[in-house]
């Protein structure tokens, strides 16, 4: 499988367990629990495979980058949380700084 698609599919599954961390109210809830422990595992993992063909610092920063992207809009919308101008600034800088390292830049592979 091409490594930005397990990428991809790593940081959909980072989103459903923190998605689920916050369900969770605590680890009190069984099932979101569950979720949270499944949801990291199975990013983890498809990480780990995503390593065998694109360079750690592409990797990584990308996981993070997308993951918090994708957890403030994930705030935002399902848990009605503030979004700001500085947010949303914020948050367009680090899409920038996703696509230079991965498209721009010489660190991934093309």
């Amino acid at each position: 499988m091409h490594p930005y698609a397990l990428l991809a599919a790593a940081i959909v599954s980072e989103l459903l367990g923190t998605t689920a961390l916050k369900l969770s109210d605590g680890f009190s809830k069984p099932l979101p629990s569950i979720a949270v422990v499944v949801g990291y595992g199975v990013a983890f993992y498809l990480v780990s495979l995503t390593l065998e063909g694109l360079p750690i610092g592409v990797v990584y920063g990308t996981w993070a980058a997308l993951g918090i992207v994708g957890v403030a809009g994930i705030g935002v919308v399902l848990f009605d949380e503030p979004v700001d101008l500085a947010g949303v600034l914020g948050i367009l800088c680090i899409l920038v700084g996703v696509y230079a390292m991965n498209v721009v830049s010489e660190m991934a592979a093309h």
